[in-house]
């Protein structure tokens, strides 16, 4: 086999596919990147078991088709040494497998593996269910909730994104049990109810290549396993296994308290104050009355205090609550609009974060639970 391929083309290609690669592997196969040469396509595999991803790129065959297994971290550190684009050769002994790769600065051998020892990938059953997301709206899905997944060895639930299909809209959802994020999308409809709850790991993988794809994603999924087909990627992930928690249970309906304010305003004064709270609560007061919020911090222990006063639109009774700042900040940092709603019932009770304005067919909601306060 023997072929010739863009070095930056190349590069970019491995380092997307490369995420879902464990430094140990309980397979030494999966070390390695899985080329496959059919024709003028380069199809390359990386995998996990739990997560492959699959990528494919243009190149100038010159003689031959097959596979062959090549170090991930040998090929990776190579290529990234190389500061400018150039055509890279690859001549591949299809008996021995060894690797000579050729480039305008000398020449780079090494020995590859079989590509027949490479786990295959599971197929979906016959009675998978599929549907068609533009890339944008997963996209958006899996950054509005990703940062609320939790590390939970007890719940491995709730470390992924839940995808919950209905007739009437989708809806993305992640919680740590601290935080919760609601996002729901009413133009993307399915036939029947279903969900999935997809890892962390690849909701990573995703995060990092959708931004380079367009049009859109077809996702197929069983009871086992997902599939995301994408014009350049595709990604086969085991599901989570299990039922995830009632979201909409836990979501406060009937909140009397509440208070419009500028979300860029807002962060950066939380930002400020956060610095003078107790390093091991970050317990940061929140006092609500007379359009204004007054934020506060304190840490007894090193006698340092805080206190900043952000304007507001809010007529309601004055009410005191306190959060995590740094959970606080997480999630207002988590929502595009200038103005944010933050909707209360009590101290005692979640707080709600929502845009004041949603784009069109979307409902975001982002939820808090408050930390009690000694006053």
């Amino acid at each position: 086999m023997k072929f010739i391929v863009s070095s930056t083309g190349l590069l970019s290609h491995l380092q997307s596919v490369s995420r879902v690669i464990n430094s140990k592997n309980t397979l030494a196969i999966l070390d390695n990147f899985l080329f496959d040469i059919d024709g003028n396509k380069l199809t390359i595999t990386a995998s996990d078991i739990e997560t492959t991803l699959i990528t494919s790129l243009d190149i100038e065959n010159e003689g031959g088709n097959g596979n062959v297994a090549i170090a991930s971290k040998l090929l990776l550190d190579s290529l990234s040494g190389f500061s400018a684009e150039q055509p890279l050769t690859f001549d591949i002994n299809d008996d021995t497998l060894t690797v000579k790769v050729t480039s305008t600065f000398g020449e780079y051998n090494f020995v590859g593996v079989s590509g027949d020892e490479y786990p295959q990938l599971p197929e979906a059953a016959a009675d998978a269910q599929s549907l068609t997301v533009p890339v944008s709206t997963l996209l958006n899905g899996v950054n509005r909730t990703l940062f609320a997944t939790a590390n939970d060895e007890l719940r491995p639930v709730m470390n992924g994104i839940l995808f919950d299909f209905k007739t009437d809209g989708l809806t993305f959802v992640a919680s740590d049990a601290h935080k919760l994020v609601r996002y729901k999308i009413a133009d993307i409809k399915a036939e029947t109810d279903s969900s999935f709850i997809l890892a962390k790991k690849p909701a990573n993988a995703l995060k990092t290549i959708l931004p380079k794809e367009a049009g859109d994603v077809s996702i197929q999924f069983d009871t086992k396993n997902a599939v995301f087909t994408l014009s350049n990627y595709k990604m086969v992930c085991r599901q989570v296994e299990g039922r995830f928690p009632n979201y909409n249970a836990v979501i406060p309906q009937n909140n009397p308290h509440k208070a419009i304010v500028d979300r860029v305003l807002l962060i950066s004064s939380l930002k400020r104050v956060a610095n003078f709270a107790n390093q091991a609560s970050n317990l940061i007061k929140l006092q609500i009355k007379n359009n204004a919020i007054v934020i506060s911090a304190q840490d007894i222990d090193f006698s340092i205090s805080a206190e900043e006063r952000v304007t507001c639109q809010y007529d309601s009774e004055p009410i005191n609550i306190g959060f995590k700042s740094t959970f606080l900040i997480d999630i207002l940092a988590n929502i595009d609009s200038p103005e944010v709603i933050v909707e209360l019932a009590d101290a005692t009770r979640a707080g709600l974060f929502l845009p004041f304005e949603n784009e069109e067919n979307e409902d975001l909601l982002m939820l808090l639970m408050p930390i009690m306060l000694n006053d």
